[in-house]
């Protein structure tokens, strides 16, 4: 087994970045991008798991997405990607999907990334992700039309 070397005398946590976990910045994200629908299930995640909700909205809303290197568009892309392949989480995939919209994609788009993934992820998963789209995009064509505050 090789060595690792000499011990940096200097403790981890000041040889790497602070992370930025912003709570205010994560309930105003979360407002900007999550509906009505998925807000409204954070009372039931709070009794269920106390704590729970405000994690994860500090960590994700007002961490990871807070950070620098990806536009508000790219994340979505790489979140409908991301739920497409892993299957099985309709409501969280018909939810990003109307994310989508707030932040910029249109209907086009968002149809044209489930085309896209079909040699990637597989015909019938591609196919999945389409069938939750068109219902959400269906479903939240009325409401969608004038938001475009995070784009």
């Amino acid at each position: 087994m090789a060595h690792p070397g000499p011990v940096d005398p200097v403790p981890l946590s000041e040889r790497l970045t602070a992370a930025v976990l912003d709570r205010e910045e994560g309930y105003r994200a979360l407002d900007a991008l999550q509906d009505s629908a998925t807000q409204s299930l954070l009372p039931w995640l709070e009794d269920v798991a106390p704590g729970f909700p405000d994690w994860l909205i500090t960590t994700l809303f007002g961490g990871t997405y807070q950070r620098p290197g990806l536009a508000p568009r790219e994340r979505q892309l790489a979140n409908l990607a991301a739920l497409t392949a892993l299957g099985g989480v309709d409501p969280q995939l018909a939810g990003q999907v109307v994310t989508s919209l707030r932040v910029g994609l249109t209907p086009e788009e968002v149809v044209e990334v489930f085309v896209h993934l079909a040699p990637y992820v597989g015909v019938p998963k591609a196919l999945a992700g389409l069938r939750v789209a068109a219902a959400a995009l269906e479903d939240a064509a009325p409401r969608e039309a004038d938001r475009s505050e995070f784009r």
